[in-house]
């Protein structure tokens, strides 16, 4: 017999509810929000690795400011803006220690196989996507990366941002025509 589904307030009174030291309904919310925050983190930062690094940070938050959660929004929102901010900040400071990771010693000579050859060009078109994220202003690619990769809807992205919905829908029209722009401009770069 299948269990029932147990909502996120559910999870939060029985976490509140838990003796001290009692993880398990906190691990049960990080299985059900672990893919999701990983995916996009994954896809900010661009790295496999630091995706992982960053989810874990981010539930770090999330079980330390539990106590701060308010319920003025749903706690899928909540931890939404968690993720969101954590990997902008990221994504700033690595911006700021970012190294040219031209790595010589690469032989051109050696032979590769056609499906590490199609990963090395999935893994580019990701860093370029990266890149692009990176180029654009924090007040377009924050409501972009709400409404794209968290499937918000307007109005949620409005009240998340604090914006007006018009503001919101504008900044994610902006948003898409500078990624757009960016895009075409980097792979327009030929390599010096």
């Amino acid at each position: 017999m299948k269990e029932r589904q147990v909502s996120d307030e559910e999870l939060l009174e029985q976490i509140q509810a838990a003796e001290e030291g009692d993880l398990r309904p906190f691990e049960k919310l990080v299985r059900r929000y672990q893919g999701k925050v990983t995916t996009n983190c994954r896809y900010l930062s661009g790295s496999p690795d630091d995706a992982e690094d960053l989810a874990q940070e981010v539930f770090m938050k999330v079980y330390f400011g539990l106590a701060g959660f308010e319920g003025r929004s749903s706690f899928n929102t909540w931890v939404r803006r968690i993720k969101s901010n954590h990997c902008i900040n990221f994504v700033k400071k690595k911006r700021l220690s970012t190294v040219d990771l031209d790595t010589p010693g690469v032989d051109g000579a050696s032979s590769v196989s056609p499906e590490a050859e199609r990963e090395l060009e999935r893994q580019e078109a990701k860093e370029k996507v990266g890149t692009v994220l990176l180029m654009m202003t924090e007040t377009l690619r924050i409501p972009l990366v709400l409404r794209d990769m968290d499937g918000l809807a307007y109005d949620e992205i409005a009240e998340e941002l604090g914006i007006g919905l018009s503001a919101a829908k504008m900044r994610i029209k902006r948003g898409r025509e500078e990624f757009r722009r960016l895009m075409v401009a980097e792979g327009s770069e030929s390599p010096a």
